[in-house]
């Protein structure tokens, strides 16, 4: 196996474990000085205890997350991913209260590795489309 079917091995077993809440495994797949690039943020976060953060908060809004490999390519120390999300938003997500929706979105993302770790992230979710379909409906609507 080589090292970019490796990483790609990790990357898709880090994206089952999450779908099935193992925060933890997905903790422990992250170098300890990892780094995750977000948009709309100035400076990219650091830290495992940042991402298991974000992700508690995507499994507490969407407890039935289910992620789709679409399409995974790497080189070097990165793998490059397009997934597919879908859940139920049965809790509360930023400022929009559980409304019970089925959501679907997409997001490409990039990872880094160093040895059989992810050390950094860049992932650009489609939160438009997610927000959309969470929002209430304008009134008269």
């Amino acid at each position: 196996m080589t090292t970019t079917e490796r990483n790609m091995a990790l990357l898709r077993t880090a994206y089952r474990s999450l779908e099935n809440g193992e925060l933890d495994a997905c903790v422990g797949m992250l170098t300890e000085k990892f780094i995750a690039s977000v948009p709309g943020l100035p400076d990219p976060l650091h830290g495992r205890e940042v991402w298991r953060q974000g992700a508690r908060a995507m499994l507490e809004a969407f407890p039935d997350l289910k992620i789709d490999v679409q399409d995974m390519f790497g080189t070097g120390d990165k793998v490059t991913a397009l997934v597919s999300f879908h859940g139920t938003h049965q809790g509360a997500f930023q400022e929009f209260a559980a409304t019970g929706r089925q959501v679907a979105y997409r997001s490409v993302e990039v990872y880094r590795f160093e040895g059989d770790r992810i050390a950094e992230e860049w992932v650009a979710p489609d939160v438009l489309s997610l927000l959309r379909q969470i929002a209430p409906a304008p009134a008269g609507h």
